[in-house]
Parts: C-alpha cells; structure tokens; sequence
C-alpha cells in the first residue's frame, strides 16, 4: 500500500475493524468462556494480548484517517508495524494461551518490537510533516 487514497484508507480501516472485533472475542471468550479451563497465567496472557490489540485498532483508525490524507512513507510503516504487532505479539499470546506452547513464547518480543517501532515511525510522521492537517 502507498501513499494515500481511498483504498489505502479502507484496507487500514478494515484493519482496526478486524483487530478490534478480535480483541473483543477473545476477551470475551477467556473472561466467559475459558475462566474455569485456564490457569489464571493463561487469562492474564489473553487479557494482555486483548489489550494491546484493542490500543492498536484504535491507533489503525488514526492511521485510516491520516491515510485519507495522503500522508507517507512514515505512516505506511507505523501501519504496517502495528498490524505485524497485532499478528506477532497478541496473536502469539492468544496461541500460548490456548494451546500452552510455550514456542509461541519467542514470537511474542518481534511482535512488541514491531508496536515500537510503529510508534517510533509514528513519531517520524509528525517530524517529517509537520503541516499535515
């Protein structure tokens, strides 16, 4: 995806609308659904990765807006970062947490790393376009 436009501005709307509605089944499903099949460590994992998703989604809706408005490079990264994070980081916790695996375990830093470096990119957008409106 480059540059702005509509299809960029709804491939990243959809985006925070995907990540959103998972993050609230799986909250929803641990907090109802598995709190009498899962160890209280497994519950917090899910309740992280929830979390984490759902601060995302919303930061994705930020992105669709900006995306509308033709913004760059920096703000293609910080989309794309914060999608890798939603996939690596709460999508490896939700796995650890249901399956117990703990190889899931090493993926789950990537996906942190990729949270900051779409805050760091975040941070290169309002720099390098000071005037965007």
């Amino acid at each position: 995806m480059n540059g702005g436009g509509k299809d960029v501005k709804r491939f990243w709307l959809g985006a925070a609308a995907i990540n959103g509605l998972i993050s609230v089944a799986m909250g929803a499903f641990a907090a109802h659904g598995l709190k009498d099949r899962l160890p209280a460590e497994a519950l917090d994992w899910v309740r992280t990765a929830s979390t984490y998703e759902m601060w995302h989604a919303l930061a994705l809706v930020g992105v669709a807006l900006l995306a509308g408005r033709g913004a760059g490079k920096a703000l293609s990264l910080t989309g794309w970062s914060f999608l890798a994070g939603c996939v690596l980081f709460s999508g490896s916790l939700y796995l650890l947490a249901l399956t117990g695996w703990q190889g899931f375990a090493f993926v789950t830093p990537i996906g942190g790393i990729a949270f900051l470096l779409g805050w760091a990119a975040l941070v290169w957008q309002a720099i390098a376009s000071p005037n965007q409106r």
